[in-house]
């Protein structure tokens, strides 16, 4: 009986043992193999386009707030438009207008987010 219990978790043990051994690797492997000696190109500011040591105070582009706006809009369109089709036929017509209702608020963002040109790339 204890055989029969440990050879029904052994999968799972092996599971385990792997991704630890994957793991380890992932933070080991930088170590060994990472280039020693990087150039100022590779320690300058990236992504945001500024240095990470300037004044905290000083004003963004509104262009970061409106890329986030944008992502939100799709991100949460995705979120919630996945499980509503799965469950779809269940729903009825109070689902259906429940989520034509979340599409528009959505759209109005969208439509927003294209007037402020957030979509426009210099």
């Amino acid at each position: 009986m204890l055989n029969d219990l440990l050879s029904a978790y052994l999968p799972l043990v092996i599971f385990i043992g792997v991704a630890v051994v994957i793991g380890l690797a992932l933070l080991v492997s930088p170590f060994l193999i990472a280039y020693r000696q990087p150039d100022p190109e590779k320690l300058s500011a990236y992504e945001c386009g500024f240095n990470a040591f300037d004044d905290a105070r000083m004003t963004f582009d509104v262009r970061y707030y409106l890329v986030a706006l944008l992502f939100i809009i799709f991100d949460l369109e995705v979120a919630f438009l996945f499980p509503w089709a799965v469950t779809f036929g269940a729903l009825g017509w109070f689902g259906f207008w429940s989520m034509m209702i979340f599409l528009g608020v959505l759209t109005i963002g969208f439509v927003y987010e294209w007037k402020k040109g957030a979509l426009e790339w210099d």
